[in-house]
């Protein structure tokens, strides 16, 4: 067991919590990123099998404020972030070569990042300050504290911790609510039957979202990425994953004939995308240690405010 110090601990390597990361350490500050996760990105998520290569979180994402399109210009130069133009408007859109955790892998670079670290107790200090307790049995101080993992579990850490929140922050948190999503993941036999560009909205039906992998960029196997609606999600949220599928894969038959399906794998998000959000991209908690909480459940959401909200907590003066 071991004990570190540090001038702030971000709990979620998801872009929230890369973003202030990144934006604190050019101030000078020490961070440390943990993560109970394999690699980083949160929902910005890619796998492979099979030979296929597969997003099966964030699709893409828009640019609409002049400070993301700031930070993105030198992944852009580099050819890491590029045009994926899905939506029948002139609004661009971008994804990520080799797959969207490919600009969290790239944030994280330069970062004191741990993943496999999941934080199950917060123990203030009085003196100040935080030290987080890891399942691992690893202990870290943090003078000042950023949360961005989805806030129903940030609730749940807070309870375990036997930490009671004030009645207004307790009452911001639970006001958010987050949309379920299932994902699947199938490698194919020949290519789907999906227009160019190889994006597809889905309505009034249990298929929310199907991309050709191939046409994307992504994959040089014939693979598609379903997702299902939230309400569908919702109704099937805790049933086997391989009736979720086949159900799934049954609603596309017109794009991805069942002769032509090989491998498939599935993944539940239970926090997929934030339906109600709070109006701020941060929240400043009234707890005995300095401690705030964002992510894509504050401010304009997606991908885009879930940097916004990480640029804004990286912009704070920290007690140091």
């Amino acid at each position: 067991m071991n004990t570190q110090q540090q001038s702030c601990v971000i709990l979620g390597a998801g872009l929230a919590g890369l973003t202030a990361a990144r934006f604190l350490t050019q101030r000078g500050l020490i961070v440390t990123v943990l993560d109970k996760g394999r690699g980083v990105g949160g929902r910005l998520a890619s796998r492979s099998f099979d030979g296929g290569r597969f997003d099966h979180g964030a699709q893409y994402f828009s640019v609409k404020t002049p400070d993301f399109r700031e930070f993105l210009k030198p992944f852009k130069t580099v050819g890491l972030v590029r045009e994926w133009n899905v939506r029948p408007d002139n609004h661009p859109r971008y994804a990520v070569r080799g797959g969207m955790n490919g600009l969290a892998k790239a944030l994280a670079e330069t970062l004191d990042v741990r993943t496999g670290e999941k934080v199950i107790r917060l123990l203030p200090e009085t003196s100040g300050g935080c030290t987080l307790l890891t399942e691992a049995g690893n202990r870290f101080f943090a003078e000042n504290l950023i949360l961005t993992l989805p806030v129903p579990q940030a609730l749940a850490l807070f309870e375990a911790s036997e930490i009671n929140l004030s009645e207004a922050d307790r009452a911001a948190l639970t006001a958010l609510d987050y949309d379920p999503c299932w994902a699947v993941m199938a490698t194919l036999t020949a290519p789907p039957n999906l227009p160019a560009p190889g994006g597809l909205s889905l309505e009034n039906g249990p298929i929310a979202w199907l991309a050709d992998n191939g046409q994307k960029g992504l994959s040089q196997k014939p693979a598609v990425t379903l997702h299902a609606s939230a309400a569908f999600s919702r109704e099937h949220l805790e049933a086997d994953p391989q009736t979720v599928q086949q159900l799934l894969l049954d609603a596309v038959r017109d794009y991805v004939p069942a002769e032509t399906v090989e491998t498939v794998q599935t993944h539940r998000w239970r926090y997929s995308l934030a339906a109600r959000r709070h109006p701020e991209p941060f929240l400043k908690l009234d707890l005995p240690f300095s401690a705030w909480i964002g992510g894509d459940a504050f401010g304009i959401g997606n991908v885009e405010g879930a940097f916004l909200s990480g640029k804004g907590m990286g912009s704070l003066k920290f007690v140091v």
